[in-house]
């Protein structure tokens, strides 16, 4: 390994200036979940989530470290056999040495991260966490924690949030609760399955909520509360970061091949 060589646990280490795992929810399963920290790394590959897909892709191109968003395992395994799905896609990194980091939860709530980038999209202003995290200063007091609330510069229309975002991200399905009242004047926003947060919403004074996917119930809840509940479905809400992210990584190692998945796809899509 040469002196410029560039290590997993370099990659780690900015990952964890980029996206504090301090700021990952109790229940996550985020960091280095597969792999060795003193491996080479002369190409990366961010991701959503570790498939049959971006696995393809990876070994194809002799990727050394997937970033993928949704961690593998997310849940601690009695075993690891090719006839499950994840067994087999661990089984086939672990066999070609790829090493997987999952920032998750960490990336969501970060000062720049998924949910920031989002209401920035949006044009919100006075941009607060929906749910404040004490963390070390680096990251920044006010921008840390779940989710984000902001005030609309004008009244908007559930359509015109949608037009920003569809310009900026590309969607490529929404579904809308919309109260009687369509106009949104402070709007909070958790990427991903971010429907069970909805009391904190409410609890925020927020007239407007956007998230990735939200339950039947959940939707019915948000109509009752007079809330407009945009869902602009899981991948679309999350995927567009980690392309982000590979460009941010791209900048802090030139000397490595960083890009988000090109075959990755939404697996929920729509009927045509």
């Amino acid at each position: 390994m040469s002196e410029k060589s560039v290590t997993v646990q370099a990659i780690v280490e900015t990952l964890g200036l980029i996206a504090p795992l301090s700021l990952a929810e109790s229940w996550d399963n985020v960091g280095l979940l597969l792999g060795d920290l003193g491996a080479e790394v002369k190409s990366l590959m961010t991701c959503l989530t570790v498939s049959e897909s971006t696995v393809a892709e990876a070994l194809s191109k002799k990727v050394n470290l997937i970033v993928s968003h949704h961690p593998i395992p997310f849940r601690p395994l009695s075993k690891i056999v090719t006839s499950d799905p994840t067994g087999k896609w661990i089984w086939m990194l672990a066999n070609s040495g790829v090493s997987v980091y999952s920032p998750h939860t960490a990336w969501d709530n970060a000062r720049n991260g998924i949910n920031q980038q989002l209401a920035e999209i949006v044009g919100l202003q006075s941009i607060e966490p929906l749910v404040p995290k004490n963390i070390a200063p680096v990251d920044g007091p006010l921008l840390a924690g779940s989710g984000r609330v902001g005030a609309t510069s004008h009244p908007m229309t559930v359509e015109a949030i949608v037009d920003r975002l569809r310009k900026a991200i590309g969607l490529s399905q929404v579904n809308c609760a919309a109260a009687a009242n369509g106009s949104i004047t402070k709007l909070a926003i958790v990427c991903g399955s971010g429907g069970s947060m909805l009391n904190e919403v409410a609890r925020a004074g927020c007239d407007g909520f956007l998230t990735g996917e939200a339950t039947y119930h959940q939707s019915l809840e948000a109509l009752h509360l007079g809330i407009n509940m945009i869902q602009i479905g899981h991948h679309s809400s999350e995927r567009f970061a980690m392309d982000h992210l590979a460009e941010k990584l791209q900048l802090a190692f030139p000397q490595v091949q960083c890009w988000g998945s090109q075959q990755e796809f939404d697996p929920v899509d729509p009927l045509k």
